[in-house]
C-alpha cells in the first residue's frame, strides 16, 4: 500500500495495542509527529491506544541510556516535571561486580565501570585507547575505565549530571524510574495532545484479503455490562509483550531465539528500602547462574536476578537473591519473570509495526530496553512520514542489525568472563555460538588491532562503540601477562594529562544529587 493508494478523505489511523512504557512512548512520539498543527498538505491523522484493563505491566525495565533523555527534550519535558512524578535519580554509570576472578588477581579490582560518554571525554578517550593498546603489548599502564570518564567520576562522588552555567559542556546521562509510574506519566501526556485512549479486551484480530490487519473485536465495559465492538484502523502497532499478538500470532512473523548464546531466561525480583542517598549507577553483580542488578529510586531500591532456569531452579535462585541481600527473614514477597530472549525476523510486517517485548528482548544488562524501543520508534516514524511502506525492507534490516549488534556485546560479557565457580559460567565461556561480527571484534583486540576502525568498517558503532567496548575489555582484565623485566621510559597516558586532576576539577562544578530533591 503505497501513499498514491491511501485515501486521504478520512484521517488515517493508528491503533496501538496495548500500553505500558513502549505504548505509550510510541502514542506520544506519533502524537509529536502527526497530531500537532500541520501543514496544509499534510494527511490528517487520529490514533487510538488500546488496552486491556486487567494486563499489568512486567515492571523490571527501570534503568535507561541517555537516549531517553532526548526523548524527554523532543518533547519538552522537564526532568524537573517527569522525575518527581516517577520517583526517579540520575544514572551516570553501571557497575559490574565479580564479574572477572582474572582482572582481581592482575590487581584491576572486584569491580568495572561503564560510565556514559559526555563531551568533556573527548579529552581523555584517545589516552584510554592508548593506554589499552600498550596494556595489550604487556605494559604497565592505567586502564581502569573509570579513571578515564567524567561520568564516573560524578558517581563516585554521587553528583548529579547538571553542570552549572560556566561550564559549557554537554553531559549525558540515563535515569532510575520507577516504570509504573512512568507508564501512568506519559500516558497522561499522551492524551493532552489528544492521543485517545480505550480500555478493551480484544478477542478477535480480523485480517483483510490481502493478509493486513483490517479491525480488531473486543469487549468493553459499559456500566456493568460488557460490549462486544470492533475497532478498525490504517496502520497498528502491537504492543502487547511477549505474547505479540498481532506481529507473530495473527501474521506469523517468526521468532529468532538467542538461546544458543545468551542462557539466561528467568528473573526473579524483590524490592528493598530505598538509599539515605541514592548513588547515580546501577549494579550488577554476578551471581552463581546468573547476575543481579541494584536500581536506587527515591521510594525504594529495585533489585533482581537473571538467571538461566537450566542451572538453577526457581526457589533456588530467589534464595541466592535473598541471600545476596540480607533479606533471608524479610516477609517481602519475590515475583519471578519468564524472558523470552531474541527478536522477530521482521518487526514490520504488512500494516503492523511490533514494539517493545513484542518486538524482541535481550537481557537487560546493559539497560538497552527502552532505547530499542525509542529508536525503532524514531526511525519508523522517519520511513513512514509520508504513509508509505517504500522503506520497510531497509527499516526491518537496520532494526535487525541493531538488535544483534546490542546482542554480542551483552554475550561478549558471558563468553569473556573468567568465572570459573558453577557449570553456569563454564558453559558460558565454551560457548562457540559466536557471531562472525563478534568473532572479528574479539580477533582485533586479541591481535593489538585498531578495535575503532574493526566498529566503523561493521558499521555497528552507533550504539556500542569503541569507547563501550575498550570499558568492557579493560574492565575484565583481558589482557596478556606484563613483560618482564618491563622497559624503561614507558609514557602513561593517563599520568602524562593529569586526567585525575582534570576530572576533580570539572566535577567542582556539579552538585550532590540528593540536594536536588531537598525544600
Amino acid at each position: 500500500m503505497n501513499a498514491a493508494q491511501v485515501s486521504t478523505a478520512q484521517p488515517f489511523h493508528f491503533v496501538i495495542l496495548g500500553g505500558g512504557t513502549a505504548g505509550w512512548m510510541a502514542a506520544l512520539l506519533f502524537a509529536d509527529k502527526w497530531l500537532k498543527p500541520a501543514a496544509a498538505n499534510q494527511r490528517a491523522v487520529t490514533i487510538t491506544l488500546q488496552e486491556a484493563p486487567d494486563i499489568g505491566i512486567i515492571g523490571v525495565g527501570e534503568g535507561s541510556t541517555p537516549s531517553l533523555k532526548r526523548f524527554f527534550h523532543k518533547l519538552g519535558i522537564a526532568d524537573s516535571e517527569w522525575m518527581p512524578a516517577c520517583q526517579a535519580t540520575y544514572k551516570t554509570n553501571i557497575r559490574f561486580v565479580n564479574w572477572s576472578p582474572t582482572a582481581q588477581a592482575m590487581g584491576l579490582g572486584a569491580d568495572y565501570s561503564h560510565p556514559f560518554i559526555s563531551q568533556p571525554d573527548l579529552h581523555s578517550e584517545t589516552a584510554f585507547y592508548s593506554n589499552c593498546f600498550k596494556r595489550r603489548l604487556g605494559l604497565a599502564v592505567e586502564t581502569a575505565p573509570e579513571k578515564f570518564l567524567l561520568n564516573a567520576y560524578l558517581a563516585a562522588d554521587k553528583l548529579a549530571p547538571l553542570p552549572s552555567a560556566n561550564f559549557p559542556f554537554r553531559i549525558e546521562y540515563g535515569y532510575h524510574f520507577d516504570s509504573a509510574l512512568l507508564g501512568q506519566f506519559l500516558k497522561q501526556k499522551a492524551l493532552a495532545l489528544g492521543v485517545r485512549y480505550q480500555a478493551m479486551t480484544v478477542t478477535q484480530v480480523n485480517q483483510l484479503p490481502d493478509g493486513r490487519i483490517g479491525s480488531l473485536t473486543g469487549e468493553t465495559a459499559d456500566g456493568g455490562a460488557k460490549v462486544t465492538q470492533a475497532i478498525s484502523a490504517d496502520f497498528f502497532v502491537d504492543c502487547t509483550g511477549f505474547r505479540s499478538s498481532l506481529l507473530q500470532q495473527t501474521l506469523q512473523v517468526p521468532f529468532e531465539s538467542f538461546a544458543s548464546n545468551l542462557f539466561n531466561d528467568a528473573a526473579v525480583v524483590l524490592p528493598s528500602d530505598a538509599f539515605a542517598i541514592p548513588p547515580l549507577e546501577t549494579r550488577a553483580t554476578a551471581l552463581s547462574n546468573g547476575w543481579a542488578w541494584q536500581i536506587p529510586l527515591q521510594h525504594r531500591t529495585g533489585n533482581g536476578y537473571v538467571y538461566s532456569s537450566a542451572f538453577i531452579s526457581k526457589d533456588g535462585a530467589e534464595l541466592e537473591l535473598r541471600q545476596h541481600l540480607g533479606l533471608l527473614d524479610t516477609e517481602v514477597s519475590a515475583r519471578h519473570l519468564q524472558m523470552k530472549v531474541g527478536q522477530v525476523s521482521r518487526c514490520w510486517e504488512k500494516n503492523c509495526l511490533a514494539l517493545g517485548l513484542s518486538q524482541g528482548f535481550i537481557e537487560p544488562l546493559e539497560a538497552t530496553a527502552l532505547h530499542l524501543v525509542q529508536s525503532s520508534i524514531e526511525q519508523f516514524i522517519d520511513a513512514f512520514a509520508d504513509f508509505s511502506h517504500d522503506g520497510q525492507a531497509e527499516f526491518n534490516r537496520q532494526v535487525h542489525q541493531r538488535f544483534e549488534a546490542v546482542r554480542d556485546y551483552i554475550v561478549a560479557h558471558y563468553k569473556l568472563s573468567s568465572r570459573s565457580d558453577s557449570h553456569y559460567w563454564r558453559a558460558n565461556q565454551q560457548n562457540m555460538q559466536l557471531s562472525e561480527s563478534l568473532r572479528q571484534i574479539l580477533d582485533v583486540w586479541f591481535r593489538q588491532g585498531d578495535l575503532a576502525n574493526e566498529l566503523s568498517r561493521q558499521q555497528i558503532d552507533s550504539h556500542f562503540g569503541a569507547t563501550s567496548w575498550h570499558c568492557l575489555l579493560a574492565g575484565y582484565g583481558v589482557f596478556p601477562p606484563l613483560r618482564q623485566p618491563q622497559p624503561a621510559g614507558v609514557s602513561d597516558a593517563f599520568a602524562e594529562l593529569q586526567l585525575a586532576a582534570f576530572f576533580k576539577g570539572c566535577s567542582l562544578n556539579f552538585q550532590p544529587q540528593h540536594l536536588l530533591w531537598r525544600g
